[in-house]
């Protein structure tokens, strides 16, 4: 009996092992380019000098964290962070809704399939090739201000405006991402018992109220759920955009962590203060992740572990 049960343990772990291969890439990129170099928090702890290296640099203990926390501009970069992030999630999550109910009550299928195409696409391109076309819509001389003079308006310098900018970046980002969002929730309405709207029409009532009273509360898990989840994303405000769409003039309303620290550690070469804004963003969005799953987990039961 002990042979057998070896015998089996023995063909199960040969079995498995093409799945541990497969894996092994992804935990070598995990290793190798988000575990080792958490080593260098220690930055954020010291006088880091280059030449002296990580052992030899003088300790400085928490001074690195209070000079940046006496720093106006660090302040302004934290609002604008949480400002645009907030914003997004909102904004995004809004839409991905709307666009899934009016999806749904679509009955053309081949007009439903090419829509779906068309607003899946943009999120599927890069900021980097994105930024060159909204740079070109909003410039000076672009279509939308083109289209501002046919109605009597003057051509702003929309791209360099701390009143326009942080909005070019939120609705952009909302028409990037809306149309992928959107699948979570078009899969949660396929699994609504398609009896209910049925007992409903017979009760005479329209699309609109079998929306309310039917589709919105059968989505309600699926929408807690994504929400939540994504709040561990509240200071990630979309380095790629932002990095490639800002410029000093719309440092006051446009700049965010990720950018902060990319000047502050990369182009200052102030690397112990930038380990320090890092280390503190990702300790904050570490609470906001663990709210978030123990909020998944409170309303919608779920669970990672």
């Amino acid at each position: 009996m002990a042979n057998i049960k070896k015998n089996g343990a023995a063909h199960t772990s040969r079995s498995q092992l093409p799945y541990h291969l497969m894996l092994a890439p992804g935990m070598l990129f995990l290793l190798l380019f988000h575990i080792v170099p958490m080593g260098g928090l220690i930055m954020a702890f010291q006088n880091y000098v280059p030449i002296k290296g990580l052992l030899g640099s003088d300790f400085v203990g928490l001074k690195n964290f209070q000079r940046l926390f006496r720093l106006p501009t660090f302040w302004n970069v934290l609002k604008n962070t949480v400002v645009i992030s907030v914003s997004k999630l909102v904004l995004v999550t809004l839409a991905a809704i709307v666009f899934a109910l009016l999806l749904n009550e679509c009955r053309n299928l081949k007009f439903k399939r090419i829509v779906q195409t068309t607003v899946y696409l943009p999120h599927f391109l890069s900021w980097v090739i994105l930024a060159v076309m909204f740079s070109n819509l909003f410039s000076y001389t672009g279509i939308i201000n083109q289209l501002a003079g046919l109605f009597g308006r003057e051509p702003e310098m929309f791209m360099i405006s701390n009143q326009w900018f942080r909005k070019i970046l939120i609705g952009g980002e909302v028409w990037k991402e809306f149309g992928y969002s959107a699948i979570v929730y078009v899969a949660a309405m396929t699994n609504i018992d398609p009896t209910l709207y049925e007992a409903a029409g017979m009760d005479g009532a329209n699309r609109l109220k079998k929306i309310l009273y039917i589709t919105l509360p059968g989505i309600v898990p699926t929408i807690v759920l994504m929400t939540t989840l994504n709040m561990g994303k509240i200071l990630s405000g979309g380095f790629d955009q932002v990095f490639n769409l800002y410029s000093p003039l719309v440092y006051q309303t446009g700049d965010i962590i990720d950018t902060y620290v990319y000047r502050m550690g990369l182009v200052d070469l102030q690397y112990s203060n930038g380990t320090a804004v890092g280390l503190f963003k990702s300790l904050i969005s570490f609470v906001l992740l663990v709210v978030s799953y123990k909020l998944a987990d409170k309303f919608v039961g779920y669970r990672v572990f």
